[in-house]
Formats: C-alpha cells, structure tokens, sequence
C-alpha cells in the first residue's frame, strides 16, 4: 500500500488561498480517479477539487471553513498497486509518504516525460495525470484535448470525456472537427446551498444567509467602514450612441458571432478617462497610495440568486472595441453559468456597476475595496430637453443618462471625482456617428 497526498491545486496567478466549504467524501470512502473530494471557495467563486488517483480517503487534514494555501495537503488517499499512472502523480507532487525504489522512480519519470511531451496543464486547464495518461497512449494532441468540452467542474475534461472522444474518433477518422462530449450537465459553481428557513408563531420566518451573501455583506460593511465615501452625479446625451448601436447592431452580430450591447461602449469611456486621470486607478494601502499600472475594469454582473460578481476586464484600455464586447459577453456569460475561475474576478482597479438594468434612473454605489471608486450607469431615458443651434435654442427629443460616481475622498478630492466622471460623460456625447467597428 502507498499513500497519495492530495493537494489545493493552483486555481490563478493571483489566487494563493481558498476556504473548504464542504467534505464530498467521508475517511474510508472509495475514490476513483477525477472524482470530486471536496468543494472550495475562492472570494464568490465555488470549485471542486478532484483526486488524481484511485483508492480509499484514509485522513482529512482540514475542516469545513478552514483556509487552505495553494500546495498544501488536504487529504491522504491509499492507494494500491503499481500502476503507473498513480506512481507518476506521487512522484511529481513529492506526495509518496513511502519512499519509492530507483527502478520505480525512473520508471515513472519515463511516463511523466512521455505524458509530458503530448499534453500539459495551464493556469486556464487543468488536467488530472489519468487523462494526460490516456491522451499519451492514444495520441491526443494538446490541440485536440483543449478543444474537448469537459463535463466536470469549470469545463475540467473528465476520464469518460476523453474516452467517449477517442471512441468517436476512432468511428470517424477521417473527421477534423473535434467531438465534443455533451453527455453530463455541468455544475453551477456558483449556486448555493439550499437554506433552511425557520418560521416563527407561524408569521415572520428566519431565513440563513447564504455563503456568498455574507462575504458581501462583510465587504460592503469594510468598505463603508473604511473608505471615506462621497459621490459626484452626472447627466450624459447619449442620442448619438444610441442611434450609432441601432444602426450596426444587426451587422456586428453576423460579422462577429456577438451581441453588441451598450456596457463595452460605457466601459471604453471608462477606461479613456482612468488613462487621462491615473489618479483614480489606484488603491490604498495604510497610509500610502498604489498607483496601478495597468486598467483592470470591474464589471458588476447580476446572478440568477440576485447575489452579484464582479468579474474583470484584464488591460481594458488596450482593446478596442470589438475585443472589449467580447471580452463583456464572455464574462457575462460565464457568470450566469457559474463558470467563472477564481483568477476571473481578481485584480480589478476600478468598477463600472448598471443600475439603470433595474430600472434605476441613478444610485450611490459602494467602493470595491481596495480600489478608490466605482461608477454606476443609470437607465438611459428617452426625455425632453433644450437643443442649442447657431440658429437658436429648441425643445428635441434626447436619450439622456446619469452617471453616478462613488469616490474615496481620503484620497480623492471633490475636483478630481468631478473631473473624471464629466471625462467620461464627455466621452460618450462626443461619441462619433459614423464610427466603424
């Protein structure tokens, strides 16, 4: 017998931790490999962590609601045999407890390195040493397993994934697009427990925060407590806009494959602003300020529970404006689906939220700590409103916003908040007609 030490995986580049919200198996279990043993939280985002072997949890090292670093043991599972495989894992992770013989060793590492040589893990993909193994023996090239749609946690390819691929592939050979396994419904990674409601005399009911509602009311708390909130409003024509969309809409659509909504129009105009006022795209820390060197945009997205997720635009000032609609749609797409990685919502130096989704004409959003501001978009409202001509003033029907911007004022005074959020106004009214995207 040979024990395996199963270890938190690294989940991002900028994830070093993650909570255990739940124990998938219980000591003495059976275990096959890709099996899910424990689920974990990182920030909103829910992941399962899978074994790489098959054999029995014989120890847990962690408890519900501890915090795990990234390459620490959570588990030890037994395992049997000398399958190659499970020896490659052990000796790559340095996770045998027992010390292998030279023989043993080497004949792992000639698998390792035939395995290698085929497919390999990213920060983006993970794949267990099972299906890097199988992916080897059959000749699956890195081409053809990344275009696999896995049916486990986060889109991870699965043992039956590959299988059920190479058994299609080799029923069509002659084939060059790639099967892609649809069997398995995958997990909303983000959706939450069921929770219990106790009711009282039969009238009012205590109903029990979820997980994800009780990190945010925790950090919208810290954020109250320590940003020195104030706000600065803003009313922006966006006619030009508006009418710009309706005209290219149908056409980017069939050019592009994407939805051209108005938030990556909004998001540029936030974006050129943080460029022309840097002072914005900061955060602090005690009693010195970070100044950031690259703009990461927040972007507030609404889940199906009503809780919300702040996915991130890495580097938005570098995508024009095609790349930036993508770029929103992705996110907002895997938000809903609840396939958002850790690294995903990390790193944002600035957050742009749409009240105006709901209706709401304005609103004082929170700061997301440990940035200095965040802007809300209000409804766009077909009003009423004076036009000045060469020839005279008159009454025209206009498509008018509020931008609502919430700034630290520790940090950032009343000239500055003011200054940046007319930038972006001024933006989007400058916003050209004939504009070719």
């Amino acid at each position: 017998m040979a024990k395996f030490e199963l270890k938190l995986p690294k989940m991002g580049e900028s994830v070093a931790e993650a909570t255990l919200t739940s124990w998938l198996k219980e000591v003495g279990d059976t275990i096959e490999e890709d099996e899910a043993v424990l689920e974990i939280a990182t920030d909103k985002v829910d992941s399962e962590v899978p074994s790489e072997v098959s054999g029995v949890l014989v120890e847990k090292l962690f408890e519900v609601d501890d915090v795990i670093q990234v390459g620490q043991t959570i588990a030890v599972i037994e395992i049997e045999g000398e399958n190659a495989v499970q020896e490659a894992s052990t000796v790559v992770a340095k996770e045998t407890v027992s010390s292998p013989s030279p023989e043993v060793v080497a004949k792992v590492e000639a698998t390792i390195e035939v395995a290698q040589t085929v497919v390999q893990s990213s920060d983006k993909r993970f794949y267990s040493p099972l299906v890097k193994k199988i992916a080897a023996t059959e000749e699956v090239s890195q081409q053809e397993l990344d275009g696999i749609s896995g049916t486990g946690n986060e889109g991870r390819v699965t043992k039956n994934d590959i299988l059920e691929y190479i058994e299609k592939r080799k029923a069509q050979p002659a084939k060059q697009n790639i099967t892609t396994s649809t069997s398995s419904k995958q997990k909303n990674t983000v959706a939450e427990p069921s929770r219990s409601t106790i009711s009282i005399n039969g009238g009012d009911e205590i109903i029990e925060m979820s997980r994800m509602g009780k990190l945010i009311a925790h950090h919208m708390v810290e954020s109250i407590q320590t940003a020195a909130h104030v706000q600065s409003f803003i009313e922006a024509d966006v006619t030009n806009i508006w009418n710009w969309r309706k005209k290219v809409k149908d056409s980017f659509a069939k050019r592009e494959g994407e939805n051209l909504t108005f938030t990556p129009i909004f998001l540029e105009a936030v974006a050129k602003a943080l460029k022309l006022y840097p002072m914005l795209n900061i955060s602090v820390d005690g009693d010195k300020i970070i100044k950031r060197k690259n703009i990461n945009l927040g972007m507030a997205a609404a889940l199906g529970d009503g809780n919300l997720i702040v996915p991130v635009i890495k580097n938005a000032d570098q995508l024009n404006l095609v790349g930036m609609a993508k770029a929103v749609n992705d996110l907002a797409g895997r938000a809903r689906d609840g396939k958002l990685k850790p690294d995903d919502i990390q790193g944002g130096t600035y957050t742009v939220t749409n009240v105006g989704t709901f209706g709401s004409i304005m609103g004082t959003p929170i700061i997301n700590q440990p940035q200095v501001g965040i802007l809300a978009l209000g409804a766009i409202r077909k009003v009423p409103a004076v036009i000045e001509t060469p020839d005279g003033d008159f009454i025209g029907i206009r498509y008018k916003m509020f931008l609502s911007h919430s700034y630290d004022h520790r940090v950032v005074n009343g000239a500055l908040g003011g200054q940046f959020v007319k930038a972006v106004a001024d933006y989007l009214e400058a916003w050209d007609s004939n504009r070719e995207v």
